[in-house]
């Protein structure tokens, strides 16, 4: 019977063969509601290539997927420019159902196959701006560590000039469609903002630095590859320019405020603070954490001028939900933000000092004392709260 898995053409040489996952969403915290694609590639050269893998409950669609273009024992190297299981997950397996030639990564990516995989083969290291001739094609790699593992690297077709990116200038989007003149612009902007909000945002610094290391390069990209979603043909300057942007994190006119509530004294406190920030001149986004997820707040944090952050107090501590979001939110550390804190509470009140804790500890400038009440907050405390959102636009738009 014949697959109904067939590859992508790219190219005249170069073929889309990964996977789809249409179901998963979880992606280490990370919501993923379109689900996401597994990219792999394959190069018809003289040395046939393969660029990645795929999880490992995939391996037999990619493995069909390649059988449609080329018997999959004919492939002679294959290339791990990430080591990350859903990319490497089904390596150890194709490697003994190809047996290639050579198989190569990274020198850090070389030592972590080993480690992550039973992998009966010898990896070969290659360096930064090393060269592989595939015979009438040839291969330049670009060590780009810590973007966002330490193994991680780009691959550069450099005929096609096609790059082959890993996680850089993806998102996680299942689709048909391969290619990004396909799929909504809409769509392409909110998932590659979520996509680097969660997963790459704390690295801006490196990408600003990898950046103009390919600048400095002379890179000259006609399609940009991700291991994840859709494959960049036509937009390739305005995704760079998005990175650019994002890594940058220049603050905006935008506010976003965080909450938990329990019986609605902090979300009205919340609001308060919202329409300050709104009258003030911001755009503003009021987020409960009973009805969002913690990678949507990024998403909204990404180039926001100002946070803030309430909960009401439970067992002497911030809202488990709080809580959450903000361990997530520190661990992803986003930049030039100012803030504050607010929240209600019964008898001891320490919620506020955590949140304004927390928000010193992630270097968050803030805006003034945090605002705490017990129960239920009058129309003094609420005026205090409008307040503090019209004291907080006024000082995010004195920085811009």
């Amino acid at each position: 019977m014949t697959s109904p898995f067939s590859a992508v053409k790219i190219t005249d040489d170069v073929w889309w063969v990964g996977a789809i996952d249409w179901n998963i969403r979880d992606f280490h915290g990370y919501v993923t509601k379109r689900g996401s694609t597994y990219n792999a590639y394959l190069i018809m050269a003289d040395k046939i290539t393969l660029i990645d893998t795929v999880k490992a409950p995939f391996r037999e669609e990619m493995l069909a997927r390649i059988a449609s273009v080329v018997d999959p024992g004919k492939i002679a190297y294959i290339v791990s420019n990430h080591s990350e299981m859903d990319h490497s997950g089904c390596l150890a397996e194709v490697i003994k159902a190809v047996d290639p030639e050579k198989v190569f990564a990274s020198p850090v990516g070389a030592k972590s196959l080993k480690e992550i995989l039973t992998v009966d083969r010898e990896i070969t290291g290659v360096k930064d701006a090393e060269t592989l001739s595939l015979g009438n094609r040839s291969l330049t790699f670009m060590e780009t560590r810590m973007l966002h593992w330490p193994d991680s690297m780009f691959t550069y077709l450099n005929e096609e000039r096609i790059l082959f990116s890993q996680d850089a200038f993806g998102m996680h989007y299942a689709s048909l469609e391969r290619f990004d003149d396909e799929v909504d612009p809409a769509i392409l902007a909110y998932e590659a903002a979520t996509y680097y909000a969660n997963i790459l945002l704390p690295y801006s610094p490196l990408v600003l630095k990898l950046l103009e290391k390919v600048t400095a390069a002379g890179l000259d990209f006609r399609i940009i590859a991700p291991d994840h979603g859709p494959i960049w043909r036509k937009d390739i300057g305005g995704i760079i320019e998005r990175y650019g942007k994002w890594a940058a994190q220049k603050p905006s006119e935008k506010a976003v405020v965080v909450y938990g509530t329990m019986w609605h004294s902090t979300e009205k406190m919340a609001r308060a603070i919202s329409e300050g920030l709104s009258k003030g001149g911001l755009n503003v986004k009021l987020m409960s954490m009973s009805e969002v997820h913690r990678s949507d707040v990024m998403y909204e944090i990404l180039g926001a001028g100002a946070i803030a952050v309430g909960s009401s107090t439970l067992n002497n501590n911030m809202l488990p939900m709080m809580a959450d979001v903000m361990t997530y939110m520190k661990g992803l550390k986003p930049k030039n933000l100012l803030g504050a804190a607010f929240g209600s509470f019964g008898w001891s009140g320490e919620a506020v000092k955590q949140l304004e804790q927390l928000l010193a500890e992630m270097k968050v400038e803030s805006a003034g004392g945090g605002i705490s009440v017990r129960n239920v907050p009058d129309g003094a405390i609420l005026a205090r709260c409008y307040e503090l959102g019209l004291t907080m636009a006024d000082k995010v738009r004195s920085r811009l």
